[in-house]
């Protein structure tokens, strides 16, 4: 049905699957269209708070669920619908459980991504002409070609107006990024947006208006409940959206939650505003790392460096020199000893501006790196803010040998030594050596002292001696000369390095205690600072911050860390310099140890969440660029995208009031117009005051209605989104909320999902490897989509959408629905073998998979309420279908009963619907015949718990019937391997009975009695659990004999474990027939769970398989017997022990001719066969 697209490039893309028979595809497409049409003209999705008089509905309960919506400079792709589906599956699920569900879904267009690609393609526009027609490459050709083997492309060749949002090309955002595609309009060219549309999105608005509305057109495509009516664009192209940010910014910023001063943050010069997350091409989740910047004075210049210097500083000039080195351990400055360089790194002299000290005596000068001298000009250390005054430019060869004052350090005065690991990209280039806490300066001073003349350098400049500075439990007072030796470090390039470091640091700042300095018998944490403050005050030291890492603007500039007045959201502990009162309040949230708090469905979301809340800290919630609201008390800036979409699904619940079109255009139910909705009004509406306001013009019922609505679906019962957003938007979602609500209508749920695939690849443009949410349901269809959707991934782990199994799915649903509807609509009235059908009482097989069907139901129905989905398709779907076939098999010719194949049609629409609703909902109405939607239609909360022994009956069943087909594929590789052996020796014909040509007989040797041993073990454990009540092994292994206990003991551990097991589960669990008569008593389900009897009767069970193995092993099986297996013991006598032993006599019982077979004509696999656990003998019939 499908095979790989030989016209994509590269590994990735092959792997890509071209369908070419689209007949049974097409069959289920055209009911999805007919049904999302039915859907939608109905408004089946359209959920409403409850009137006050609406009792019953009110009762119903409800559940609202919301994913982190998508952002807007493009179309929706696989992985935003692999999110879009985890709140789809909850929100089908939630409708069947008779809730009142609630699915809306916005659209994300603040910041600056969209207004950057537009203001570019403004630029290309002036130089290249509206068509471009100016543009001369070479390539331009290529970049607006459709894709070799586009169908679409080649059949809608004379299209006037080709679709703006349909991928077509193999070009990607991350090729152009790296430069593959050097201009803008290259891009929208390789999106397959034509070359006479791009000029209108130079506009940035009018990305605005086409991709949300081309997300909404692909995402009903895919069948999804959403209530649209709900739906908005973010910015002020929206007014009521906007106000909404407004008023939210407001009453934080009374909260005293928005602050202003300097502080440091991530800064593009470029865009002259601060660079958060969502404006990065590069670095998003990258902060702040502050530093100590330690002065060390010059001393005395190696000659290199004096010849270099002295031309630009003559000694008259009085300049104060230093070589500028940045720490994280100020604490550790007492024990420098001395200061490294990178010998190739590149320096540089730069004026030190300070804005304290007067005109004349303002004459420092720092040795640095130039990206570390650009950071500081953005943090007021140079004259022009983001201007460095450079003077000379050394390497760092040439500044070895030079002599420093060492700040605080026994040392007064150092060298600068070489250091070969040193980076350019870290600190300032220069790095302090403390020997005796940091094991990499510990094995480079090692290094150098044996290497001295290697180096360059006088041995004595790298063997100052290294005092103590911290002592530590685990280490003592010279942690890093410990640690190396401990993990055997050689050299400065060791491996264990970096984990010998991270021991250190931990080992230090948690457990150390200072010996050293005027701090001294203080706890490292709390002399850190002191230290620190005790340098600056003495202007040997200052601050100094950087990026973490790499971070790259979206306008391709690299950001630095600037030191600015900004509005600010105080996040944060107390010791990061946040609020730490707030922060307490949405860690208690999260930790939820009351039940009410929050669930994040697994322990791996919630440590994550709280690494976030301990080291997430104060956040720049404005900038001047982009798109956006506008701050309300400083409207030259904007609200930034990370803080004006965190409480987004509280508007969710009153938009359709306010407007009946995404942009606000259209009025809404309340009909009210923007300029309408004051703070007062939000703050009524949105439940933060009791009384309306006095001064407002729209109608008290208007108002009250739209409270209703907010009070009925908040709190949000779940929240979804992915993983890689717990370090920003999933954790300011809770802060906010916390801050503006009381505790009632915090969030109760947050489930992340983990990155997304395709076909086991990452996902790229660039390599054909990638499908927009328009092309997957155009290629597999909404319900085989969603399937594969299901398939793809849990909890946080990451996913991939394999195309195979949506492949898969389009034949897998297609001929169910053709089974289902010739076994239901065949026949109206089944009769005898009628149809394959049958009515009347069941059978055994019957009764089994009636059962089965019940086990799968509760199966299904625990993976939904974990929101494990994968897991619920694996049960509801691909076990569910497989239990048919089992039964289907086992029945044959007899029929499958009609009654339990209404059922199982039934049960297989209601298990599936959350997932495919547009094939469940055919077979539900016009197969099945119901007069409602499957939309509306329950969950079978009335299905039976399955029986217990049923379960074991089937369980049993299956487990012999692969043992047996098994054994036979033995014997045949064993006959195949012996002919081999025959035929290279040359040694006759092999005379070795052959099953598959010679007829057989098949003898199944089954038993009621366990062997004595174990009848023995199971005897002490019970006397132990009447005496005890506990399973003492050690006491039990006591009285068994030495010649027994290599067997014994395992076999008593397992009949421990198993009643562990089953007093775990006792409180859950099947029912066993209400545990009625017999079977309630207690000393029976002991037996039963010691193994000293099954909870069925194995020859009655073997006997309704005989005639379904015979079937299952070929014409060539002429019979199935079962030999019933008698065991008795007897003592041995003379054997010479003190220990009695027994020796275990055996006979058969053939149960179709009441033949006995002696035990000397038994095979030996006869007698170690026990009760469950049958043996197997092939046999030639003679």
């Amino acid at each position: 049905m499908a095979s790989a697209d030989p016209s994509s490039a590269g590994a990735a893309a092959q792997k890509m699957l071209k369908i070419e028979n689209t007949q049974k595809r097409d069959a289920l497409v055209e009911v999805e269209r007919k049904y999302q049409k039915v859907w939608a003209e109905s408004g089946l999705f359209e959920s409403n708070a409850p009137t006050a008089t609406d009792v019953s509905q009110a009762q119903q309960g409800k559940f609202f669920s919301t994913m982190a919506y998508p952002y807007m400079n493009g179309s929706l792709h696989a992985g935003h619908a692999y999110t879009m589906s985890k709140v789809e599956f909850a929100t089908g699920y939630a409708r069947l459980q008779g809730k009142n569900a609630l699915f809306p879904l916005g659209f994300h267009c603040t910041g600056m991504a969209i207004k950057a690609c537009a203001d570019k393609l403004e630029r290309e526009l002036e130089m290249f002409g509206q068509n471009f027609e100016r543009y001369t490459d070479d390539d331009e050709d290529d970049l607006d070609a459709p894709k070799a083997g586009d169908e679409a492309a080649a059949n809608n060749a004379g299209a006037a107006t080709p679709d703006v949002t349909k991928f077509r090309s193999k070009k990607t955002k991350v090729a152009a990024k790296s430069g593959a595609a050097k201009y803008q309009f290259q891009i929208m060219l390789s999106q397959g947006i034509p070359r006479e549309e791009i000029h209108k999105f130079a506009d940035a608005y009018h990305w605005v208006h086409v991709f949300p509305a081309a997300g909404i057109r692909d995402a009903s495509s895919l069948g999804l409940r959403v209530d649209w009516r709900r739906s908005f664009v973010t910015t002020d192209a929206n007014p009521f959206y906007d106000s909404f940010v407004r008023w939210q910014m407001n009453r934080l910023k009374e909260l005293g939650k928005i602050k202003f001063g300097k502080r440091y943050t991530i800064y593009s010069p470029k865009d002259g505003q601060p660079c958060l997350d969502h404006d990065r091409s590069e670095g998003e989740g990258v902060g702040i790392q502050d530093y100590t910047a330690i002065k060390m004075k010059v001393v005395d210049w190696s000659e290199p460096a004096k010849n270099i210097v002295e031309k630009v500083l003559p000694p008259t000039t009085q300049a104060n020199v230093y070589f500028l080195a940045a720490t994280l351990r100020p604490e550790t400055m007492y024990g420098q000893t001395c200061c490294f360089v990178g010998p190739k790194i590149t320096y540089g002299l730069f004026k030190l501006h300070n804005e304290t000290a007067s005109p004349e005596a303002d004459n420092e000068y720092v040795v640095c790196t130039e990206r570390a001298a650009r950071n500081l000009s953005f943090q007021g250390y140079s004259a022009v803010w983001g201007e460095t005054e450079k003077s000379a430019q050394l390497v760092g060869a040439d500044l070895i040998g030079t002599l420093v004052n060492a700040p605080l350090s026994v040392h007064k005065s150092v060298r600068i030594l070489p250091m070969e690991t040193a980076h350019a990209s870290k600190g300032t280039g220069i790095v302090t050596c403390v020997p005796s806490d940091s094991p990499d300066d510990y094995a480079t001073v090692t290094e150098l002292a044996k290497k001295a003349e290697f180096y360059g350098i006088q041995k004595e400049w790298a063997m100052l001696e290294v005092i103590p500075i911290i002592e530590t439990p685990n280490y003592g007072k010279l942690t890093a000369p410990a640690l190396v030796k401990k993990m055997k470090i050689v050299s400065p390039k060791d491996p264990k390095l970096p984990e010998a470091k991270n021991i250190a640091y931990k080992e230090g700042f948690y457990n150390g205690t200072m010996v050293h300095g005027e701090f001294s018998g203080r706890p490292v944490q709390q002399a850190k600072d002191l230290v620190k403050q005790k340098l600056f005050d003495l202007s040997l030291a200052f601050p100094y911050a950087e990026p973490e890492g790499v971070v790259i603007s979206r306008s391709k500039d690299e950001c630095v860390a600037a030191h600015l007045d900004q509005w600010y959201l105080n996040y944060g502990t107390a010791e990061n310099g946040g609020d730490g009162e707030w922060n307490a309040q949405v860690r208690a949230h999260l930790l939820n140890s009351d039940g009410n708090g929050l669930n994040t469905f697994s322990t791996e979301t919630k440590r994550r969440f709280e690494e976030a809340l301990d080291w997430l800290g104060q956040w720049a919630c404005a900038r001047s660029y982009g798109l956006g609201s506008k701050l309300p008390w400083d409207e030259q800036f904007l609200v930034e995208s990370l803080s004006d979409s965190t409480i987004y699904p509280a508007y969710y619940t009153v938009a359709h009031y306010l407007h009946g079109d995404i942009y606000g255009k259209e009025p809404g139910l309340a009909n009210v117009r923007p300029e309408q909705m004051t703070d007062e009004a939000w703050d009524f509406v949105l439940a933060r005051t009791t009384k309306p306001p006095s001064d407002s013009d729209i109608s008290l019922p208007a108002l009250q209605a739209m409270r209703q609505e907010f009070q009925y679906w908040y709190p949000l019962d779940m929240r979804v989104s992915g993983k890689d957003l717990i370090q920003n938007h999933l954790t300011f979602f809770l802060y906010i909320h916390v801050a503006l609500w009381p505790s009632e209508y915090w969030p109760r749920g947050v489930r992340v999902n983990g990155f997304v695939t395709l076909n086991g690849e990452k996902m790229a443009k660039s390599t054909g490897n990638f499908l927009t949410l328009r092309e997957t349901v155009e290629k597999f269809g909404a319900d085989a989509a969603r399937v594969a959707l299901a398939d793809a991934g849990d909890a946080g782990d990451d996913a991939n959408f394999s195309e195979s199994v949506a492949n898969a799915a389009i034949l897998k649903l297609y001929e169910l629905r053709q089974w289902i509807e010739d076994m239901i609509l065949s026949d109206g009235v089944a009769k005898d073998n009628k149809e394959g059908q049958r009515s009347g009482p069941l059978n055994f097989w019957d009764t089994l998979f009636d059962n089965e069907l019940n086990r799968l139901v509760w199966e299904t129905k625990e993976a939904y309420d974990a929101h494990l989905f994968r897991a619920a398709l694996r049960s509801g779907f691909y076990n569910f279908t497989g239990a048919r076939d089992v039964y289907r098999d086992a029945v044959g010719a007899m029929g499958m009963h009609s009654k339990l194949v209404r059922r199982y049609a039934e049960l297989q629409c209601l298990l599936l619907s959350p997932i495919a609703p547009h094939w469940c909902e055919h077979v539900w109405t016009e197969v099945l015949g119901h007069k409602h939607s499957i939309q509306v239609a329950s969950w079978p909360n009335d299905c039976p718990k399955p029986n217990r022994a049923l379960q074991a009956t089937a369980d049993y069943e299956q487990a012999t019937s692969s043992a047996v087909t098994a054994a036979l594929g033995q014997l045949i590789k064993r006959l195949l391997k012996s002919s081999k052996k025959t035929a290279s020796a040359g040694s006759g014909q092999n005379t070795a009975f052959d099953p598959r040509s010679s007829p057989f007989r098949l003898r199944i040797f089954f038993t009621e009695s366990l062997p004595a041993w174990q009848e023995r073990c199971i005897d002490l454990v019970t006397v132990a659990l009447k005496e005890t009540g506990l399973v003492d092994t050690d006491a039990i292994g006591k009285s068994i004999g030495k010649t027994e206990t290599k067997r014994a003991m395992p076999f008593i551990q397992q009949l421990k474990k198993r009643l562990q097991d089953a007093s775990e589960s006792a409180s859950v669990g099947a029912s066993s027939d209400d545990q009625a008569g017999e079977e309630s008593d207690k000393n029976v389900e002991m037996a039963i769970l010691l193994g000293r009897r099954l909870p069925f009767d194995e020859r009655a069970v073997l006997e309704e398989m005989r005639p379904v193995l015979k079937k299952v092993l070929g014409a060539r099986c002429e019979a199935v017997e079962l030999v019933r297996i008698i065991k008795t013991t007897a003592p041995v006598s003379g054997s010479g022990s003190q220990e009695e032993t027994h020796d275990e006599v055996i006979e058969g019982h053939v149960l179709s001719t009441n033949e006995v077979l002696a035990m000397k004509d038994l095979p030996a696999t006869a007698a170690s066969a026990v009760p469950g656990l049958p043996k197997f003998v092939f046999e030639p019939v003679n």
